[in-house]
């Protein structure tokens, strides 16, 4: 009888996109990932007020979507929004997807997919073996703050202290955003490059979101923080809307057409945002570690380059 492999993954958003993407290529579920993609999708618009849901009562839509008479089939729950007006949402809760075929690994293996808020959290616990995570939340939790910077996903096993966790990074989804530094052109003088340079000699406050001020600190390198105030967008006001008044911040670009909305000026990439496949060295099983080998292939354009161990 083989295993059950739990595996933890995002509840929501392009990285639980992403995971069901290779997950469809990698098992030969595309149906199943189109299904949950496409109900989440959904309900985020419900959730936006962009469309209308058929059926109004959130838990009758709930109910329709959890088939519970198939054991095989996805199932969802409700997420508590503790944003002011924003109403509890859909968001992905599990589903079980057998391992049949899969080579290496025992008849009756069964991969369990379990949605969680912090996956990252999860495996520092020991809960899972297995799972994906953004990699932002890894250097927000614990790595090494040092003088130098921490410029790419690839460094950051060796910037955690084994003391403080097993959990290790083991590869990339390629679903890359970055972590951008811009500045209003008053703040940055004509011709001057807006890197960690301009940083360093820059005195002044410098816009970020709260929840990143410690990658920041790990992306930039504390040498380049001597001179630089930390300021936070009011409650309600956009980030790009809040960089522009600081002058100069950090923040999240795919396009960063809306960055120059405001009269930005898009500066370095100081850190690419990806989800990641984690592992927590102290719960692989040989089982583990062939369906490990599997999520991790190397058909992936990534920034992240780990070998795995």
């Amino acid at each position: 009888m083989g295993e059950r492999i739990p595996l933890a993954i995002p509840r929501k958003g392009r990285p639980l996109e992403s995971v069901l993407d290779l997950l469809a290529r990698r098992l030969d579920v595309a149906d199943l990932a189109d299904d949950v993609i496409t109900t989440l999708r959904h309900e985020k618009a419900v959730t936006k007020g962009s469309v209308e849901p058929d059926e109004p009562d959130v838990y009758h839509r709930l109910a329709t979507y959890s088939a519970v008479d198939d054991p095989m089939a996805p199932e969802y729950t409700l997420l508590r929004d503790d944003r002011a007006g924003k109403p509890r949402r859909i968001v992905f809760d599990s589903v079980t997807i057998p391992l049949e075929g899969v080579d290496g690994v025992s008849g009756g293996t069964e991969l369990v997919l379990v949605g969680r808020e912090e996956p990252f959290r999860a495996l520092r616990t020991h809960e899972f073996a297995l799972g994906f995570d953004s990699a932002d939340l890894i250097l927000e939790e614990v790595v090494d703050l040092r003088s130098d910077p921490l410029e790419r996903i690839a460094d950051i096993n060796a910037r955690i202290d084994p003391a403080n966790t097993d959990v290790q990074v083991v590869s990339g989804l390629g679903d890359t955003v970055y972590h951008t530094l811009m500045a209003t052109p008053d703040a940055a003088p004509s011709g001057e490059q807006i890197d960690r340079d301009f940083l360093r000699d820059y005195a002044g406050p410098l816009c970020i979101t709260p929840r990143y001020e410690r990658l920041v600190r790990a992306v930039l390198g504390t040498d380049s923080l001597e001179n630089v105030r930390f300021q936070y967008p009011d409650e309600g006001v956009e980030e790009e809307r809040a960089i522009a008044e600081a002058g100069v911040g950090v923040y999240l670009t795919v396009t960063g057409s809306t960055a120059r909305d405001h009269g930005l000026v898009l500066g370095e990439q100081l850190f690419p945002s990806e989800t990641v496949l984690m592992e927590n060295a102290a719960e692989i099983s040989p089982e583990v570690a062939t369906v490990r080998s599997l999520l991790a292939g190397d058909d992936t354009e990534t920034e992240l380059e780990v070998a795995l161990s």
